[in-house]
């Protein structure tokens, strides 16, 4: 009798902890959203850190500020792919849903995380907006669907992309509430991600309040911000 209940409990306790594989796949996630793409950018297009001109974020709208268009497109879909790419296919080499229904939430995060506190630069990431809504893109398109206009509207009123991005992520839980209510794991995972994108824009927020915040609409660069390439740099 006690040799068979040693042997349930074995059973059971190891059905309940996460097998080792599924530790990796989320480590993997982790890895892939902390890939510094804007940082990349700034030093493959002119020799630059980014994190020292313009706004000083690793993230598009500073690309596209410093580098230009040409720059900022490749960077977003990068950076939203981060975020699709772990929930699309890590979740599933790693078990599947249907298995853990909380894997494919548990590594679109660490996307997330790995985007905003990357290793690689000293954690000082960005602020999550595009792998997060990479991460939504796969879990629930939908919700992310309604979120967009919500961005394009804030960002055509206002001019400020922190404002509308804040906005837009604040957004997303009601939306995943109402578009797909079966997915407390989805739901959740918003409102976690738009508190800690709200965090991550906090010193926007306040040149937001101080009336110094930069608009999208005004493209140009103060020469005090413009790069100068320095022979260090490259």
């Amino acid at each position: 009798m006690g040799i068979h209940r040693g042997a349930a409990d074995h059973q059971v306790s190891t059905q309940e902890r996460p097998p080792l594989s599924v530790v990796l796949w989320i480590l993997a996630a982790y890895l892939l959203g902390a890939t510094p793409t804007s940082y990349l950018a700034g030093k493959l297009g002119r020799g630059i850190d980014l994190r020292e001109h313009g706004s000083k974020n690793l993230g598009a709208t500073n690309v596209y500020r410093i580098l230009g268009w040409k720059y900022a497109i490749p960077v977003a879909l990068f950076d939203i792919a981060k975020g699709a790419i772990p929930v699309l296919l890590f979740a599933r080499w790693g078990g599947g849903a249907e298995q853990r229904p909380w894997l494919p939430v548990v590594v679109g995060v660490a996307a997330v995380l790995g985007h905003m506190f990357s290793p690689y630069v000293r954690f000082r990431g960005g602020k999550g907006v595009a792998t997060a809504a990479g991460m939504f893109l796969a879990l629930a398109p939908l919700a992310l669907v309604l979120a967009f206009p919500v961005w394009a509207l804030c960002l055509w009123l206002t001019g400020f992309v922190s404002l509308s991005s804040i906005i837009a992520a604040l957004s997303v839980p009601a939306w995943v509430w109402l578009t797909a209510p079966d997915s407390p794991y989805v739901f959740w995972a918003g409102v976690a991600l738009a508190l800690l994108i709200v965090f991550a824009h906090r010193r926007n927020i306040a040149r937001l309040v101080a009336g110094t915040e930069s608009r999208f609409r005004t493209r140009g660069v103060a020469p005090s911000e413009r790069p100068t390439v320095r022979p260090s740099d490259r």
